[in-house]
């Protein structure tokens, strides 16, 4: 973010003057301006004081990050990118900075855009929050008429900052691309380039897993979605097993000779067999153990209700 807001001047300056209107107080004239070098450090640096106050534990006396720091920061770097956009724009081809003029319907898109950050930003961290798996994996003893539910989940935050940086830079060049800020065929480019490495960070960098009476489910992305199924019958085996990703060939979505592995992180996987398959299905969650204990309790409840 403070990288988009320090280039977008920077790469503009042949078609900006030497001082870049960058204040108004409600009229069409601006009444404040900024020498270049300024007008990109200004937002940059502020942006960066603002993440760092919120977001650093300057005392291990402190509590930990809240989700409420990710819920505030979307929003504020959505109108600060915002505000350095409209600047740009205001300035672009003007001869001086008095003949700037910042348009106003660009102020109600920057604050919809902010809005929208927040939600998705509340949604993803409200999403994200779970509880801790209890210490230790009891015997499990399944009745015939009992009901029970898994869940756990996994996420990658360096899959998830690179997900998030690739975004930004996505919207950054589709604005440079509506004001055109540089010719249409490179921009496009690099936007759409941006766009599928962020689609793809995001759906790779966090899995959740559930095992219930309709078997083994497992969902990707923020949004649950797309999401793999098997039935208990449909599996011939299930276990908690250490992996590593230099076993299955790094992080993320991986095919390896020991299967299909959603790397996230080093540790215990959630392995299943399907019927019919030579090869395993693994995903990396907690308490991976229990999970694999529950599904083949299921898988064994069902062989026996059957005539």
């Amino acid at each position: 973010m403070a990288a988009l807001m320090a280039a977008l001047p920077w790469t503009q300056r042949d078609r900006l003057p030497d001082r870049l209107a960058t204040h108004w107080s409600g009229g069409a004239a601006p009444d404040g301006s900024m020498p270049l070098w300024q007008a990109c450090a200004f937002p940059a640096a502020l942006w960066l004081l603002i993440a760092l106050a919120m977001t650093v534990r300057w005392r291990r006396s402190w509590a930990p990050t809240r989700a409420w720091s990710a819920i505030a920061l979307a929003p504020t770097g959505v109108v600060l990118l915002g505000a350095q956009v409209s600047i740009v724009g205001a300035n672009l081809d003007r001869a001086d900075w008095h003949q700037a003029r910042q348009p106003s319907w660009w102020i109600a898109v920057t604050l919809g855009l902010a809005a929208v950050a927040g939600v998705v930003a509340w949604r993803l961290t409200v999403r994200a929050t779970s509880a801790a798996p209890e210490a230790g994996t009891p015997a499990l003893d399944l009745a015939q008429d009992e009901r029970l539910v898994w869940f756990s989940r996994a996420a990658n935050p360096w899959l998830q900052l690179l997900s998030a940086v690739a975004g930004v830079a996505a919207v950054g060049t589709a604005v440079g691309l509506v004001l055109g800020l540089a010719p249409a065929g490179r921009l496009g480019i690099v936007c759409a380039s941006c766009a599928v490495v962020a689609l793809g960070g995001a759906v790779s960098s966090s899995v959740r897993a559930k095992v219930s009476e309709a078997g083994l489910e497992v969902s990707f992305g923020p949004f649950g979605w797309p999401v793999r199924r098997w039935s208990p019958d449909a599996l011939e085996s299930a276990r908690a097993e250490q992996r590593r990703p230099s076993q299955v060939g790094g992080w993320g979505y991986r095919l390896s000779g020991l299967g299909t592995t959603v790397m996230l992180r080093a540790g215990d996987c959630l392995v299943v067999r399907p019927l019919g398959r030579r090869s395993d299905f693994a995903v990396s969650v907690d308490d991976a153990e229990r999970g694999a204990a529950l599904l083949n309790a299921l898988r064994a409840r069902q062989s026996l209700s059957r005539p």
